[in-house]
């Protein structure tokens, strides 16, 4: 039995906005926005690089993490990104 695991990331827009999502697939999250068919900002801000990811063991996890963050503000979630650099 396969289980999913579930990732936090954080993206770079084209306007250096950050915006933060979960996925169980990264890499095809990453695309999916590319092609501007991911969360309604990275329509009309498209994104340029994956620069934070944290890796949970359930949905749950991810969505709690995920709400917290966004709750951040602009320079924290800098401060987040740059310590794993």
């Amino acid at each position: 039995m396969k289980f999913a695991m579930y990732y936090l990331y954080i993206l770079r827009c084209a306007d250096n906005s950050l915006y933060t999502g979960i996925t169980d697939n990264v890499s095809r999250r990453f695309k999916e926005h590319q092609d501007k068919k991911g969360g309604r900002y990275t329509r009309s801000h498209p994104v340029r690089k994956v620069v934070y990811i944290e890796k949970f063991q359930t949905k749950s996890q991810a969505l709690k993490r995920e709400s917290h963050i966004k709750t951040w503000r602009r320079q924290k979630k800098i401060e987040l990104i740059n310590k794993t650099l």
